[in-house]
């Protein structure tokens, strides 16, 4: 679902150009004769205007996930955890440009994690990685989990203002999550799920590499506290997660909602084609965000964060608020071009 995805954000992409998909059951075939048709129904109306352009990808043959067949500067990866886990570097070691939204490396100290308005500098690691695993050219950069990806965003803004001492999550999860065909529908209806495999260890862990400093011996993770605790739920696309947040130092609402609707880093300098104009949108409504009323939010539909209920904790240096991010655009597909369109800006892919 998420290769899907990446093949629609790039069919007319003003800097990169899609020559090869590859595949497993599918090789061999046309990709618009395999492309499921769950991806045009959850696309919607946006996807069949932008089927026309689709055309010259629709008709390139899938290959096999297999370096030495392609011809090409750049790879997207959104392997399954397994293939990745030893697929991804078969790649990089024969000098191809690797960014993934897998799992499997994202905690490998060389390997940039990253999220492009919060730690860009990050991306120095990618010397460090080619000198010590001999790569030469090839590397490989990794973005988040999907609902770490809009929680970091929120954190950044507010740890910078005035440091967060903990961070407690409790996230409602869409099905896409979960991949295509995901979750049994009789384990989902009139359901929830109040387990997501490795989901909650992904989170912590994640965020506070994320939010760490980088130098010369790798990544310094934060010193705040963060726990989650994850749901499975029956929505289709958007993650929504309320959070409880400890400060070191007492804050107003105000100026924490001044300081996420101000948030903004890097890619919006630069203007990058996916970059949304305000990474982070703060509504006032009591009731938002809401999953099918916020999901697709920001200039570029579904790379905004949407934050709302932000209110009081428990005392002066707490306080709650709710967020939503698309997880296959923000938290999946969206992220990893707009970290390509941010290291074609540095130099990073010549």
């Amino acid at each position: 679902m998420v290769g899907q995805r990446y093949v629609k954000m790039l069919s007319c992409h003003p800097y990169f150009e899609v020559t090869a998909l590859t595949g497993l059951s599918s090789v061999g075939k046309k990709y618009n004769e395999v492309v499921r048709s769950a991806s045009e129904i959850n696309a919607g109306s946006r996807f069949r205007r932008r089927r026309e352009k689709q055309n010259t990808v629709g008709d390139l043959i899938v290959q096999p996930t297999r370096p030495e067949f392609l011809d090409v500067d750049l790879v997207f990866s959104p392997l399954p955890t397994e293939a990745a886990r030893t697929l991804e570097s078969r790649f990089a070691k024969r000098g191809l440009k690797v960014i993934t939204d897998a799992s499997p490396h994202r905690m490998e100290p060389d390997v940039p994690l990253i999220v492009p308005e919060v730690n860009p500098d990050h991306l120095s690691l990618i010397d460090w990685q080619r000198r010590s695993r001999g790569w030469g050219e090839g590397f490989l950069v990794a973005t988040p989990n999907c609902t770490v990806a809009g929680l970091a965003l929120v954190l950044k803004p507010l740890d910078e203002l005035v440091g967060i001492r903990k961070a407690i999550v409790a996230t409602l999860q869409a099905l896409s999550g979960a991949g295509y065909p995901g979750v049994p529908s009789l384990d989902i209806v009139d359901n929830v799920i109040p387990y997501i495999k490795d989901e909650e260890e992904k989170v912590a862990q994640e965020a506070l590499k994320i939010l760490g400093t980088a130098d010369n011996h790798g990544v310094h993770p934060s010193q705040m506290e963060v726990s989650a605790m994850c749901h499975r739920v029956a929505t289709t696309d958007g993650h929504l997660e309320s959070v409880y947040i400890e400060t070191k130092e007492s804050i107003s609402l105000e100026r924490v909602k001044e300081a996420l609707r101000i948030f903004s880093g890097i890619p919006q300098k630069l203007r990058l084609p996916t970059a949304p104009t305000r990474p982070i949108i703060v509504t006032e409504a009591d009731d938002r965000p809401q999953v099918r009323l916020d999901r697709d939010a920001g200039s570029v539909p579904g790379m905004g964060v949407t934050v709302g209920r932000i209110r009081k904790g428990l005392d002066s240096r707490s306080l709650r608020l709710t967020l939503l991010s698309h997880n296959t655009v923000r938290g999946a597909a969206g992220s990893t071009i707009l970290t390509a369109e941010l290291m074609e800006s540095q130099g990073l892919l010549d």
